[in-house]
């Protein structure tokens, strides 16, 4: 029974660490613009409980949020390598695509409806 209670307080512990590290870049991207490195992984933001990825498109300001659990990528992939193969569904049949940039990372879907100011 003891070693059972230890196992779920060390998972519950690493769900806590995985939630406070993708938080604090959640508020580091969103309040200050970055640093995008470094970055959470994938899975460590879907272990802490923030699955979903808010991005806005660099041209035509559109938000969306992205569900991690959808994104085909390796659950060890760091969340800044995601930028550079996002691009706006609008422009995407186009050659030159704009790209996204990440605005933050959240619970659950929804987009916020007011501007960061800094």
């Amino acid at each position: 029974m003891r070693a059972q209670g230890a196992r779920e307080a060390a998972q519950k512990a690493v769900r806590d660490a995985d939630r406070a590290e993708a938080e604090a870049w959640s508020i580091r991207t969103e309040g200050y613009g970055g640093p995008a490195q470094p970055s959470p992984t994938i899975g460590q933001c879907l272990n802490g409980g923030l699955g979903w990825l808010e991005v806005e498109c660099n041209r035509c300001k559109t938000r969306a949020s992205l569900p991690l659990d959808a994104i085909r990528r390796p659950r060890d992939t760091p969340l800044w390598k995601l930028e550079a193969s996002l691009k706006c569904r609008s422009y995407r049949k186009g050659r030159h695509a704009p790209l996204v940039h990440v605005i933050k990372l959240t619970e659950t879907r929804g987009i916020t409806p007011y501007k960061w100011c800094t």
